[in-house]
């Protein structure tokens, strides 16, 4: 099978694709990787335009391109019937032509401004990659479950075939039935695994992928024992229990497990714990008091280099995964080094929630590594959002893009049914802003990040993402 090739026209910017495995045969495109696309030829007359309708309409939306603009604010599409909707099931175009997806945000509430990010993001995508028959739908979940389920109701009444959203893991459970009756997928911005179903596709940043890959990472560098110091919490469970999976599935051994209370302001005992601190200075005098009493030049020698030593003996693992962040993750890693585990000979490895500034500024996290989007299309889109909006947009901004990217290339893919299951788990995936991408039928998904390593003066790629799946990446 081949791929199709489309690339976004960024104002402003680098060029990005979205690469869809669609089934479809492309004369000239590689079966395996993800190449350039050829510019494509420039459009001589101004074509039908990309439809948004909002309730309430975005206040800040992207300058109007050629060919391209955004329906005036309250104009709503007219109500489906329940018969209607059914037969429109999948994404095939409405008895006007029109393929609808409806995006599910908090557009009210203490999360207005994640919803109106995620809404801008998917406006991008929309100038960017949509045509004249793709109709963006956009409701206010109000960031509750009985507002994500109402907004769900009110999406399908007016014809949607596809949604995007709801943030919140309660909002998604709430919408997932009213999408389930209707049979509707969803692709959700939530992180959290549990909401992952049959019809409920996770787009979120889920922590299972990013273990997996820096495990993956780690024991492409020869590590083998790991260990974990971890929040007691549901985050810091799913993480060990995620390494716990993939460590031995590489033929390796987690070594040792340590939780400390969130809560906490102290994390001294649970380190002085994990490094065996009071058990390798104890075998640290021991062995001096053994060298003590002897006078002949070699145990004279030894018990010197002896007394410079805080203790002997080596560590239980040569890696040490800390997902934490701020304040909390450089404490964690300076008492690692003051319990004298040596950041040289054990590697510090991180989430996601280590993609932030300044942590270099520590010396003892410098030569960390983590799992991160693609850094070039991240900074290129996370630029043009600020360019385009006036302020700075939230991480989680860039999934607005990503999915209504999907839609619009799904739509236009030719497919009978391009928003089926079947669809949207193309087993060649998707590449975005956030790189590759693909839906599992158990409604997960895998990524593929890039490596980052902590500098002095920032971070540093250790290895580039992916391009495409291949057996490295699924396993």
């Amino acid at each position: 099978m081949g791929r199709v090739f489309l690339r976004f026209s960024w104002l402003n910017s680098a060029s990005l694709m979205l690469v869809v495995a669609s089934g479809l045969v492309l004369a000239g495109c590689a079966s395996k990787g993800v190449a350039p696309a050829a510019p494509q030829p420039q459009r001589q007359a101004v074509q039908p335009r990309p439809q948004v309708s909002t309730q309430p309409q975005s206040t800040l939306q992207p300058p109007a391109a050629p060919g391209r603009s955004v329906l005036p604010p309250n104009q709503l599409i007219p109500g489906f019937s329940a018969q209607s909707t059914a037969q429109a099931q999948g994404g095939r175009p409405d008895a006007s032509g029109l393929v609808r997806v409806g995006l599910l945000v908090p557009l009210t509430g203490p999360s207005a401004a994640i919803g109106q990010a995620l809404l801008n993001a998917a406006e991008m995508a929309l100038f960017d990659v949509g045509d004249e028959h793709l109709v963006l739908q956009a409701y206010d979940s109000q960031g509750t479950p009985e507002g994500a389920a109402q907004a769900a109701q009110r999406a399908i009444s007016h014809g949607a075939q596809l949604l995007l959203g709801p943030l919140f893991s309660a909002e998604v459970k709430a919408a997932a039935g009213p999408a389930a009756a209707a049979g509707i997928n969803m692709v959700a911005f939530s992180t959290d695994p549990t909401i992952a179903g049959p019809n409920t596709f996770v787009l979120g940043f889920l922590v299972q992928e990013q273990v997996r890959q820096i495990v993956a990472y780690a024991r492409a560098q020869g590590l083998s024992r790991f260990a974990v110091l971890a929040p007691n919490s549901a985050y810091g469970q799913a993480v060990v229990e995620a390494l716990q999976r993939y460590v031995p599935a590489r033929g390796a051994k987690v070594t040792q497990v340590s939780y400390y209370d969130p809560d906490g302001k102290d994390l001294t005992e649970v380190v002085r714990s994990l490094a065996s601190f009071d058990q390798r200075k104890k075998t640290l005098e021991q062995q001096k008091a053994e060298l003590a009493g002897k006078t002949d030049e070699i145990s004279q020698m030894a018990l010197k280099r002896l007394e410079r030593l805080e203790t002997v003996g080596e560590v239980a693992f040569d890696t040490i995964l800390l997902p934490e962040q701020g304040t909390r993750l450089t404490q964690a890693a300076s008492l690692l080094s003051f319990y004298d585990i040596d950041p040289g000979r054990v590697q510090l490895l991180g989430t996601l929630l280590w993609d932030s500034p300044g942590l270099g500024r520590e010396p003892v996290m410098v030569g960390g590594v983590y799992p991160a989007p693609p850094p070039e299309t991240s900074r290129q889109f996370f630029a043009r959002y600020r360019e385009l909006f006036g302020r700075a947009a939230p991480t989680i901004a860039s999934h607005g893009y990503d999915a209504l990217a999907l839609a619009a290339i799904l739509a236009r893919s030719g497919e009978p049914a391009p928003f089926s299951a079947q669809a949207l788990m193309s087993p060649s995936g998707f590449a975005g802003v956030d790189g590759i991408f693909r839906f599992m039928p158990d409604g997960m998904s895998q990524r593929g990040f890039a490596i980052m390593q902590v500098t002095k003066t920032g971070t540093a790629v250790a290895q580039p993402a992916p391009t495409a799946f291949d057996a490295a990446l699924t396993n």
